[in-house]
């Protein structure tokens, strides 16, 4: 990981970098899957259904309308979740508590992990039901570009996702560097300063006789303890 600190990210409260942040594999892939989820529902959505010859739409993989269903759903999803990843990578150097940031990338790798493993079923679900698809249900070829391009990039996405899972985890193994965290950060409490602390105590050489001892009258009469 390119960034030192509590799980791949500096100290708490430092100034954010735009054209760094760019730059991250990270940000480059969620880009990645943002555009590739985009293409997969956009492309089902606006040519994944055909009338053939009807007033009712049917969808272009083998009429299989959960096919067409299951593409839309997990695209929007997955395009969403990008925007929100986006917005927590941000924002994530500014969590000051370690705990927080334990969370965050917890729930991410949760997240990457299982939208791969959906991606890989929506990819052999979509080009199995297109391989079944025959010519006489696409009348003058209606929604292949769109199938086709939906199917592609479900096969993409795999890739970013499962890279944006592999990522997600080398930031959890990265721990947390606790020299730039006090124990009141786990907690997301700021640091207490301590009262400083005053000269030590005075010592027995330092004692000094009460005062007026020296000013007595050195005529004054004694007393005497009288013989019996």
């Amino acid at each position: 990981m390119d960034g030192v600190g509590s799980f791949g990210a500096g100290r708490a409260g430092s100034a954010f970098d735009p054209l760094s942040f760019i730059r991250q594999p990270q940000t480059i892939l969620r880009i990645l899957s943002w555009i590739f989820s985009m293409v997969v529902f956009g492309s089902i959505i606006n040519e994944g259904y055909a009338n053939n010859g009807s007033e009712r739409l049917y969808c272009v993989f083998n009429k299989n309308y959960d096919a067409c269903n299951y593409g839309i759903t997990i695209g929007l999803i997955a395009f969403l979740a990008c925007i929100f990843f986006l917005i927590l990578d941000m924002k994530f150097q500014q969590i000051s508590s370690v705990k927080d940031r334990k969370k965050a990338v917890m729930l991410e790798i949760g997240f990457s992990g299982f939208w791969t493993f959906l991606w890989f079923v929506g990819f052999c679900f979509l080009a199995n039901q297109w391989q079944r698809t025959t010519p006489d249900e696409l009348p003058l070829n209606q929604g292949a570009d769109a199938a086709r391009a939906a199917i592609a990039f479900s096969f993409f996405s795999i890739f970013t996702w499962a890279g944006l899972t592999v990522r997600a985890v080398q930031k959890y193994l990265l721990g947390t560097d606790m020299s730039l965290f006090t124990t009141e950060h786990l907690d997301g409490n700021q640091p207490v300063q301590p009262y400083p602390t005053g000269p030590g105590p005075e010592t027995a050489d330092t004692y000094q006789s009460p005062p007026f001892t020296e000013n007595l009258d050195s005529n004054a009469p004694t007393y005497q303890v009288p013989i019996y």
